[in-house]
């Protein structure tokens, strides 16, 4: 038991507590509670038909692909990255931190405009793009690759600190020991990172499917083509269709409380991990035989 000196008198934690619980109703259980209450309070016949109508479901089919696809590229860029920032000394490191961000820093709707300005019809590229029957503005390619600009930080910045404090004298050693680079990669890096990747693979998902800012720029809002859950929820609101809104935000609801629960999963088991004296961060084979080989 601690001695009386280092902890705050009942009282106060009383007081933090309330306060705590209180934000979190207030901000968190109050709304969620708000959307599932509305999406069903014309009964499960009304949610149903509003979450099966042909627009809604192209919406949720976007969004799923737009998050299928922007997912692994994320991981790509975000494994790339961390591994060049964190193995390699070169011109230009800091400029590249810089450019990895630079989505935190900048506003989704002038990112959105931005690409606009790109390949817009009166954009930079617009011309070529019309010669060439290619349309990317008000479009679906528009929309990845809005999410992904918005979602590529997430995997990257878990990494890059990661893997600068594991340091690079398991890849030193296995590289001694005649190991090639894949090797390397598989064997040691990426089991070590597992956790990592996983958590900002979470973080980018719930990004790219609650994205509404720079996707309501670039989209267009073509119903049934270009839109998104979200933005099929702005549009069936300001249509006063409220209880088709409340069911299509209902999802997404859901969406982010398994995003969440998965998250929190994670956080579980690397804690439980440390608790029990193990190393959360699995130890290659390869790095294992170490010792032995020295």
């Amino acid at each position: 038991m601690r001695p009386d000196h280092l902890t705050e008198p009942r009282w106060v934690r009383g007081i933090l507590l309330f306060l705590g619980l209180a934000f979190l109703t207030l901000f968190l259980f109050v709304p969620l509670a708000a959307v599932f209450t509305e999406a069903f309070r014309k009964g499960w016949q009304t949610y149903l038909a509003a979450i099966t109508e042909p627009d809604a479901l192209s919406a949720i089919r976007l969004t799923l692909w737009v998050a299928a696809i922007s997912l692994p590229l994320n991981l790509l860029f975000g494994v790339a990255a961390a591994w060049a920032i964190t193995k390699f000394q070169f011109r230009g490191k800091q400029f590249l931190i810089t450019l990895i961000d630079l989505p935190f820093s900048v506003s989704p709707v002038v990112a959105g405009l931005i690409f606009v300005l790109l390949f817009g019809s009166q954009g930079w590229f617009g011309p070529w793009l019309q010669e060439h029957d290619l349309k990317i503005v008000y479009a679906v390619p528009g929309v990845i690759l809005a999410t992904l600009f918005v979602t590529f930080p997430f995997v990257a910045r878990e990494l890059i600190p990661l893997m600068q404090a594991q340091g690079s004298e398991e890849e030193q050693a296995a590289l001694t020991l005649g190991a090639t680079g894949w090797q390397i990669f598989w064997r040691i890096t990426l089991p070590n990172i597992k956790w990592g990747l996983l958590y900002g693979a979470i973080l980018a998902n719930a990004r790219a499917m609650g994205e509404f800012g720079a996707v309501s720029v670039v989209s267009g809002q073509v119903r049934g083509l270009t839109n998104t859950m979200t933005l099929h929820v702005e549009i069936l609101y300001n249509e006063y269709q409220f209880s088709a809104a409340f069911a299509v935000a209902s999802l997404l609801a859901l969406l982010a409380l398994v995003t969440l629960v998965v998250k929190n999963f994670i956080e579980w088991r690397n804690q439980r991990l440390l608790a029990q004296g193990e190393q959360p961060l699995e130890v290659s084979p390869l790095a294992a035989q170490q010792p032995q080989a020295a």
